[in-house]
């Protein structure tokens, strides 16, 4: 199984102000002011092609290459959530053998990204504008999923928020179906499955009305520390619809750190989950470490705390749409005294209006 481990030292607990978006429903926000509509044009001939009778075709997966999008022409836009795009864009062309399910990864792109797939009837099959928000893979670039047709063509455009364009990084894959096992004595989420019009009772955290947050029990002993536990939890996420807007099932756990000094926060997820970990005030939250995870990859944080503070952590999907209903987390919280957490609810009210 591979491992990403995200290490955070620090003397004393540093919180940063909210710069993400915790809410569950779909939001339109503005982003980084008015879109930049201009297009500097560096043309260098590399990139798929100019529109979608000129599309560069995708003869088998995986599929990779780069390009620059700023000598082509703007011929196409959706909103996925933002409008009134006018960035260049360049088009690929692929015809599965078989019914399939792809990835579309920009990772690693040098500009605020937007992709989506068309079917030959021009219909929107998938389409995604951020979905990275780190040094790795860049700030404010692509991912998507789609689900495809056997014998059937589909165009993936590579284009950009506002007028923004660049050096992209394309890798085109069938997706990665991966199953968590978790461990017979880990505990249950408890969440009921999700479907239209459900209300989150269960840990819908500062999403809530009221705010409801899970605690966690210490029900493991640490390998070869018998003096901490270790909470091991098996959980569900994903997607739904409420009062007709997308939703995601955000899930909010809250611990009190017994002793001071280093705590690990793993989850191991069957699609990719942003993890959070964050103050206990609704009305002025603050993110003090984050981490995102790749289908199947154990990826931990692992933090600083102070005896007597009170954390939560936060798991959610990074988008507000999924390829399926619901999908299966594991998450182990490790290197704390045993200890209970009481599971009083807060209040939120600027979080609502900032977020939502």
């Amino acid at each position: 199984m591979r491992k990403v481990i995200v290490i955070l030292m620090l003397l004393a607990i540093a919180s940063t102000a909210l710069a993400v978006d915790l809410s569950n429903s779909r939001q339109t926000p503005i982003k980084r002011g008015a879109p930049d509509l201009s297009n500097t044009g560096t043309p260098d001939n590399r990139e798929g092609g100019e529109n979608i009778g000129t599309a560069f075709p995708i003869g088998a997966l995986p599929f990779a290459d780069t390009g620059n999008t700023c000598d082509n022409l703007d011929d196409y836009d959706e909103a996925c959530t933002y409008t009134g795009s006018t960035s260049p864009d360049v088009v690929y062309m692929f015809t599965p053998t078989g019914n399939t399910v792809i990835t579309v990864d920009l990772c690693g792109s040098g500009y605020d990204t937007k992709t989506y797939v068309y079917d030959a009837g021009m219909m929107t099959v998938a389409c995604n504008d951020d979905f990275y928000f780190d040094a790795t893979c860049g700030t404010y670039v692509s991912y998507l999923e789609a689900t495809l047709t056997g014998g059937q063509t589909y165009y993936i455009v590579i284009d950009g928020y506002g007028g923004d364009c660049g050096d992209y990084v394309l890798n085109v894959d069938e997706f990665e179906v991966c199953v968590v096992d978790c461990p017979a004595d880990a505990v249950l989420e408890g969440e009921p499955h999700l479907g239209p019009d459900y209300v989150d009772t269960t840990n819908g955290g500062c999403n809530s009305d009221p705010n409801v947050f899970q605690a966690i029990d210490w029900i493991n002993v640490e390998p070869g520390n018998p003096d901490h536990g270790y909470a091991w939890l098996c959980a569900r996420s994903g997607w739904y619809t409420n009062l007709g807007s997308d939703t995601r099932d955000t899930d909010w756990y809250r611990f009190t750190a017994a002793t001071t000094g280093m705590m690990e926060f793993t989850v191991t997820s069957e699609l990719p989950v942003q993890m959070y970990v964050l103050n206990t005030d609704c009305a002025n939250i603050l993110v003090i470490d984050s981490a995102l995870t790749a289908p199947c990859t154990e990826t931990t944080i692992t933090m600083a705390v102070n005896a007597g503070d009170q954390y939560l952590l936060w798991v959610g999907p990074p988008t507000f749409t999924g390829p399926v209903t619901e999908f299966r987390y594991y998450m182990k919280v490790g290197g704390n005294s045993y200890n209970t957490v009481p599971n009083e609810d807060s209040t939120w009210s600027q979080l609502k209006t900032q977020f939502r």
